[in-house]
């Protein structure tokens, strides 16, 4: 238990510091950012499957039900990606930290909605919060949270997919990237043809930052798949929020993005709807325990 939850830790950390490393390519727009990490995910994910030997999984490609639901959880990841890299280098970190911090209760909502999951009438009650929080910060900025939200429901959706689906984190997402790689390279191609590929006119040293995209990615999904098996759901879904809260602390002290009294309220009462869900989440499974 004690290396699942180490490795759940480092993954959900690792997610939260991604700002970092995407601010450190930020002279690339977000789209070819994206493309980039197609290709460069694509090829560390190959190497790993071929020091593994793991190419079992490829018999199963035979499934047209099964190619068809990991190309749309393809795109709806690709959409994931672009919104939030662009978002960590508009300098808008806050809102899609608050995507994340919606996200567990987005899943929430798609398992009532698609799954036919019954809630507890405390877990109602924090979605009921959670959605005044997000009425809140709306009024507020006389817009949607658009950035928050597209992040969550991209997500969540994203999520409901892998999870009924028959491959797992590594060779899924081999797939997902695999997919979506002929359209990366055209993109590319494309890009080089009309002399708006950063990446060529690059310095050795930016481009070799640009190819880490592929490890980046890779390693705290591989993380997370390892802590997935060794430790509960319930501690998994505890430390997600890890990550949110790593991306806001960044963008509040370090890049100073704006967060004032009105924010503050908005994010206070998603926080209390989060606190009451994991609370009641607990006790719930405490009682069972018990039982």
């Amino acid at each position: 238990m004690n290396s699942g939850l180490l490795s759940a830790t480092l993954a959900y950390l690792l997610w939260g510091l991604f700002p970092l490393y995407f601010k450190t390519i930020q002279f690339m727009p977000a789209g070819e950012i994206v493309l980039h990490r197609i290709v460069w995910a694509l090829a560390f994910l190959l190497g790993i499957l071929a020091l593994r030997k793991q190419w079992a999984w490829l018999g199963q490609l035979k499934n047209r039900r099964l190619l068809g639901g990991f190309a749309l959880s393809a795109v709806l990841l690709s959409i994931n990606w672009l919104v939030y890299i662009w978002a960590a280098n508009s300098g808008r970190v806050v809102d899609a930290s608050l995507g994340y911090f919606i996200n567990p209760l987005i899943n929430v909502l798609l398992g009532v909605l698609i799954l036919h999951e019954r809630l507890r009438p405390v877990q109602w009650l924090s979605i009921g919060i959670a959605a005044a929080g997000v009425a809140w910060l709306t009024v507020a900025a006389g817009q949607l949270p658009w950035v928050a939200l597209t992040v969550a429901t991209t997500f969540g959706i994203y999520g409901l997919l892998r999870k009924t689906a028959s491959l797992g984190a590594l060779e899924g997402l081999t797939l997902e990237t695999a997919i979506l790689f002929p359209v990366a390279v055209l993109g590319l191609l494309f890009l080089s043809a009309s002399g708006g590929n950063h990446f060529n006119h690059a310095p050795l040293g930016i481009q070799i930052n640009v190819m880490l995209a592929g490890p980046i990615t890779a390693i705290p999904l591989l993380l997370f798949a390892a802590a997935a098996r060794k430790i509960s759901m319930t501690q998994l879904g505890l430390l997600q929020y890890l990550a949110p809260t790593v991306q806001l602390i960044l963008a509040i002290w370090l890049w100073h993005e704006p967060f004032g009294p009105e924010r503050m309220v908005g994010f206070g009462l998603i926080w209390i709807a989060l606190i009451i869900f994991s609370g009641e989440s607990l006790w719930q499974r405490q009682a069972r325990i018990v039982a």
